[in-house]
């Protein structure tokens, strides 16, 4: 049982101090700064053009990690938050899972439908103005490959838009007449996820019996 106790006490310490990364966008800033990624913009081939695929863009099993390490047809278990055993149940999917989906969160669904909306309409925008928001070599926000792509080895078929802080400057250059709106719908979804993160965060830790004061 000490040993249980031990063990149980170095992994809320973990998760806390993952929870203040977390919470903390300048300590994440430091991180991304770290692992500088982006976009080789020169070497990036012309799709519209191209009779064969590049090697490099051609993906396997082998090659997606998250593909070939799950054999299941399983889905990460639902978690409703308004559920009496909430902690319960979170603490034993992040233990047999690793993920989970939840309900009934709290955000509201009109925030979840702008935040949609703002983001179709960004990727939609050509590839010309997106990169008016392009993330530099040793830059945090702003367009660009997802942050997951080095984790893999061939090229993604996706791109990303990190937003660090105030999306202002970057907006303005996509949107200079409605820039300040998407900055609203940005900073109201911010809010509802520190929210959430926090309160998931404290679920977390209530499964391995920390208490929400001891976090404090």
């Amino acid at each position: 049982k000490r040993k249980e106790k031990k063990k149980t006490k170095r992994l809320s310490k973990l998760i806390i101090n993952l929870f203040t990364i977390i919470m903390n966008s300048s300590a994440l800033s430091d991180v991304f700064r770290s692992h500088p990624i982006h976009i080789p913009f020169s070497n990036l081939p012309d799709f519209t053009s191209l009779r064969h695929l590049p090697d490099s863009y051609t993906w396997t099993t082998k090659d997606d990690l998250l593909f070939s390490a799950s054999d299941s047809d399983e889905s990460p278990p639902s978690i409703d938050l308004t559920d009496p055993h909430v902690a319960t149940r979170l603490g034993h999917a992040c233990t047999t899972w690793g993920a989970f989906q939840i309900t009934n969160h709290g955000v509201p669904s009109r925030l979840l439908d702008d935040i949609e909306f703002l983001s179709r309409s960004l990727f939609r925008l050509p590839v010309h103005r997106k990169l008016k928001a392009s993330r530099s070599e040793n830059g945090i926000s702003g367009y660009g490959v997802a942050r997951i792509a080095s984790f893999f080895n061939k090229q993604m078929w996706s791109e990303g838009f990190t937003v660090i802080g105030s999306p202002l400057d970057d907006f303005r250059k996509l949107w200079p007449r409605h820039h300040l709106k998407f900055c609203e719908i940005i900073q109201e979804y911010e809010e509802h996820m520190q929210k959430l993160a926090a309160k998931l965060m404290c679920l977390a830790l209530g499964s391995l019996g920390v208490e929400e004061k001891d976090i404090k």
